[in-house]
């Protein structure tokens, strides 16, 4: 049975009146208890589906209907959790910690580790993405490159000098505020990648993946207007695509938050990862990257080592 979610649509007249009311009510409870909202946009929006209450089309994630299955799970022995992406050859997820002894884990779909492997030279990686046959993308931050690689047997090194690179040096910053996160379109082959802040940034490159066969075909699209436009975040800490919409899931650290854009880089839904406006036992202390696997789950690493798991209400799409 599909599952029943509801979505914004066009505000009815007689209700314009009640929702600056609702805001302001809302903004006062959150400041008496310290929880900081994603803005005036998207919380109209929030409360405005909520009034609603009508039948979306089906053709969105709608994260407002994700519920926590697991709730800041550490997973012992690592210092500093980064990006996370799925790989969907073998069923697991593949994480990066860049504290202390940097390495890729990867990871069961309940956070316990499976395998190891260790990374050398690499600098400050905060994002990765899974493109298919063993092969990986990361995104090192300071330098704005992306490197290039493929996954060896369990417990062997992966070296920097071995990858292929691509630096975007197009806001140059090293104030650990450039490359943040990672997401890959294999259908399209399109990589996008995220600037942290100072100033928020959104890139699609397309052709990365025929580049890496031998046919130079790479284009990069500037597509940060759609955060001008559509997301009220402080910074971003990684990104999602999902093949199924087309829709892009952004994460934000500082405003701990989840944002759905559309294929337009419109606005569709949010989530909160804060404690007291969401259903988690406490605050994600600092949320730095997101997937999501084959059967809808989506899965959210914080710093310094936990683990999340929210499913969907109800069936799968």
């Amino acid at each position: 049975m599909p599952v029943q979610t509801t979505s914004p649509r066009r505000l009815m007249p007689r209700h314009h009146r009640l929702y600056p009311l609702l805001a302001i009510a809302v903004l006062a409870v959150t400041g008496l208890t310290g929880a900081r909202l994603p803005g005036y946009e998207l919380l109209h929006l929030h409360l405005f589906d909520h009034w609603s209450g009508k039948p979306a089309t089906g053709d969105s994630l709608w994260l407002p209907n994700y519920r926590v299955r697991i709730d800041a799970k550490p997973i012992a022995g690592i210092e500093n959790l980064s990006g996370i992406t799925y790989d969907h050859d073998r069923n697991r997820l593949l994480t990066v910690s860049n504290g202390g002894a940097a390495e890729i884990l990867a990871l069961d779909r309940n956070g316990e580790v499976l395998e190891r492997y260790r990374l050398e030279g690499f600098v400050d990686i905060e994002g990765l993405a899974y493109l298919g046959n063993g092969r990986l993308v990361l995104a090192e931050e300071i330098d704005q490159r992306l490197s290039f690689i493929d996954l060896p047997a369990a417990g062997e090194t992966i070296k920097a000098t071995q990858a292929r690179t691509l630096t975007l040096e197009i806001d140059p910053s090293r104030q650990n505020k450039g490359l943040e996160g990672i997401a890959y379109d294999a259908d399209g082959d399109r990589l996008f990648v995220v600037k942290e802040r100072d100033p928020l940034r959104l890139y699609e490159i397309r052709g990365a993946g025929a580049a890496l066969e031998g046919r130079l075909q790479l284009h990069v699209r500037d597509l940060s207007a759609w955060l001008e436009r559509s997301v009220s975040a402080r910074d971003l800490s990684d990104v999602h695509y999902d093949p199924q919409t087309g829709h892009l899931v952004l994460l934000s650290d500082e405003s701990k938050l989840l944002v759905e854009l559309d294929g337009e880089g419109d606005f569709v839904s949010f989530r909160s990862l804060r404690g007291p406006i969401s259903d988690l036992g406490e605050s994600a202390p600092q949320p730095e990257g997101v997937t999501m696997d084959a059967e809808d789950n989506l899965y959210v690493v914080s710093e310094p080592n936990l683990f999340y798991v929210f499913q969907r209400d109800g069936a799968s799409r």
